[in-house]
């Protein structure tokens, strides 16, 4: 948590919602190397298309129960009975076909470690290992997609992920740190260390 007097400059969509600010500050853009963790973002961001951001940040923490730690192992069971009782469930957003997506995601992650690929490394071989580190001035200059974010849907795509459209997938890159589009001002720009 930050304090009142915080006067440290943030990029603007941090505003001065203590959520916000937090997850600003001690997560977002900060590099992601788990697998599993790379794998609950992408699919908490597939619940986020068409909703604000801090919709999914205020229900993290009933997504995380509802779909028992995000582990795949466990979600690919996921049966008709388990789709209703999510359906029911007022924490997190009551959306059919995201969770069909959530539950699809995590076939596709077994399927990519069975076959050899890790997750990780899939993800961090498409930035050669390190994170693109972005000099925008402000938050108007950020894209809301890029060709590598393009890349990287149609790469998720044939794997059988659903709900990762390039600028979801865009959105998931810059929340774990793959890419660093914290505005040039931020204090947290350029992976600057954590508060």
């Amino acid at each position: 948590m930050t304090s009142r007097s915080d006067t440290r400059t943030r990029c603007a969509w941090a505003g001065n919602d203590p959520v916000y600010r937090a997850y600003h500050d001690t997560e977002w853009g900060v590099p992601e190397f788990d697998s599993r963790a790379l794998w609950e973002k992408l699919i908490l961001d597939g619940f986020q298309a068409g909703l604000a951001w801090i919709t999914i940040l205020r229900k993290r923490e009933a997504f995380r129960h509802a779909f028992q730690g995000f582990d795949p192992e466990i979600v690919a069971r996921f049966d008709e009975a388990d789709v209703e009782r999510l359906m029911l469930d007022a924490g997190i957003v009551r959306s059919r076909s995201k969770i069909l997506a959530a539950i699809g995601g995590a076939h596709a992650y077994l399927k990519m470690r069975e076959s050899g690929e890790d997750f990780s490394a899939f993800v961090w071989d498409s930035v050669g290992g390190k994170p693109i580190v972005n000099s925008w001035r402000d938050g108007t200059e950020v894209p809301a997609q890029t060709p590598l974010s393009e890349a990287m849907s149609k790469a998720l795509k044939q794997r059988g992920f659903k709900f990762v459209g390039p600028v979801i997938v865009y959105a998931w890159m810059q929340a774990c740190g793959v890419v660093d589009d914290h505005v040039a001002g931020c204090f947290r720009h350029g992976s600057r260390p954590k508060i």
